[in-house]
């Protein structure tokens, strides 16, 4: 009895620590068989007959051979012409032998550009469910994975988030090596570096970091690297699952980590020693580390004219002030401190709310979340419906509530121009939304105080957030004369031109290994 308890217990003991070791319920990786029909049976049985597991067997010089592929992932055409009509034509001698066959598919004939050895179980599902064709020959110790892929994708388009007059209109896409190819035509040098790996247990989503060789900071690589392997997800389907994992500091409303759907933008980051990450099925790559400033600037700055770019830019900087203090500042003068208004100006507010049911403070709220609920909505929706919410929208907050008499008309007028200052720089849309509300709470309970607080707590929040040793607020502070050329203003390519500045010359910056050693 207690020899059959103390078995049942070290069995459990057993089953914990192998579910600890894989917590992705993943059957340990083994070598696969040289008997073909070995490896064909446990294939079909991990993959549980699946409906678009393809094994196509023939003989080859009198060995069994295997082809194995995923349905809907190859490109049958290219299937036939480059690998199934060399194998079926060729002629091997009679009782070719293995290494004959092996020696054949792996050197002597061009199956496909893409040609990679298999060893293990996990490499097979890997190659297999990412669109190659997987040739095992029985008696062979390994297969060899042909890359043919064939699968329909979205074409290259223009990008719907960064819209520019007068760069390029093509935007990446959801195949990952697609994208690399476009990040590739820009950048036709071989200190460009491509670093392709899996990440999530289940999912086994290729991402691919991109940097320049001679630009990238060693230390900043090697903290990318760690903490890209210390991800511990199941699945990866966009870059928002890689995002945090790569912010500097979790409690900030602003990230540190940048975003771009365009080639042409990620060629001009990757040149400033950053790293870009691509991940497989989503258009959208990361760009680590991101600067504040960064926000403010657009491909069509360096298409225009250096004084017209300037211009743009602080009409930027001016939109996104105003979109976060123009509500929370009406309100607070508003209910506070009215002396600050011109007496004209002061009559036609009064006489505007004296006729609404609510304080000028809830009624601002009120109009900021029903144009919250009204934005989510149009986007949401199909774009036909969308332009039909946007009328609808308009018509109700426009004209029926000011004629209901629930909203007063200056708050109408302070909407709309809250609403057309934060579409100036959408990259800054989610923190805009939510400290719009932020200072409309503060400015209806304390007034400007209250405002001049929320400023000072912002601004020392955005100052304290650094990624991976770089400040988010360089090169304004840590203040960097060099860099200023290309921030708040920005100078013509012939000063630009005479030197190129990397992210750890910045001042602040730790990413160097020579800066690191004299902090420490």
């Amino acid at each position: 009895m207690f020899t059959s308890l103390k078995g049942r217990i070290q069995a459990i003991k057993q089953a914990a620590s192998f579910k600890g070791a894989n917590p992705a319920g993943e059957e340990p990786d083994h070598p696969i068989s040289p008997q073909l029909n070995e490896t064909l049976i446990s294939l079909r049985t991990r993959f549980q007959n699946s409906s678009d597991l393809m094994v196509r067997e023939i003989t080859l010089g009198g060995v069994k051979t295997a082809l194995i592929l995923a349905e809907g992932l190859v490109s049958q055409q290219t299937l036939s012409e480059i690998l199934l009509e060399p194998l079926l034509t060729h002629r091997f001698p009679r009782n070719a032998g293995v290494e004959a066959v092996r020696n054949f598919v792996e050197n002597q004939s061009i199956l496909a550009a893409d040609m990679l050895p298999v060893y293990t179980y996990n490499e097979l599902f890997r190659f297999i469910m990412s669109g190659f064709v997987v040739i095992l020959i029985d008696g062979a110790p390994r297969g060899t994975a042909c890359g043919i892929q064939g699968y329909s994708f979205r074409s290259i388009s223009e990008p719907t988030a960064e819209v520019n007059e007068l760069g390029s209109k093509e935007g990446f896409t959801e195949p990952i090596r697609v994208n690399m190819s476009l990040v590739r035509r820009r950048i036709k040098s071989p200190l460009l570096k491509f670093e392709l790996f899996p990440v999530g247990k289940i999912s086994r989503t290729d991402i691919c970091l991109i940097y320049m060789t001679d630009r990238v900071s060693a230390k900043l690589l090697r903290d990318v690297r760690r903490k890209i392997n210390g991800i511990d997800l199941d699945v990866v389907l966009t870059s928002g699952y890689l995002q945090p994992f790569l912010t500097g500091r979790p409690w900030s409303l602003f990230s540190d980590v940048g975003s771009t759907e365009r080639p042409d933008v990620l060629a001009a980051k990757v040149q400033e020693g950053r790293i870009a990450v691509l991940i497989d099925g989503t258009p959208f790559a990361l760009i680590i580390p991101y600067l504040f400033t960064e926000n403010f600037q657009t491909l069509d700055d360096y298409a225009h004219s250096a004084f017209y770019a300037s211009f743009i830019r602080i009409i930027r900087y001016f939109s996104f002030i105003t979109s976060i203090l123009l509500p929370g500042a009406y309100v607070a003068i508003s209910t506070f401190h009215p002396e600050l208004l011109p007496q004209a100006l002061l009559f036609n507010i009064a006489a505007a709310e004296d006729t609404t049911p609510f304080p000028i403070g809830i009624e601002a709220l009120i109009i900021h979340l029903l144009y919250e609920i009204m934005r989510e909505a149009g986007l949401r929706l199909p774009r036909p419906v969308g332009h039909a919410v946007s009328i609808v929208g308009a018509l109700v907050i426009g004209d029926a509530a000011v004629t209901a008499g629930l909203i007063g008309a200056p708050m109408v007028m302070i909407v709309a121009t809250t609403a057309i200052a934060s579409f100036v720089v959408p990259s800054l849309h989610e923190p805009v939304s939510v400290l719009r509300f932020a200072y409309i709470l503060v400015g209806m309970s304390l007034g400007l105080y209250g405002i001049t607080l929320l400023s000072l707590l912002l601004l020392v929040n955005i100052c304290t957030l650094e990624n991976f040793g770089q400040p988010y607020t360089a090169p304004v502070a840590p203040f960097s004369s060099f860099a200023m050329r290309d921030t708040f203003i920005r100078l013509s390519f012939r000063t630009l031109q005479k030197h190129t500045a990397t992210l750890q010359e910045l001042n602040g910056s730790h990413l160097s290994e020579k800066n690191q050693e004299e902090s420490s």
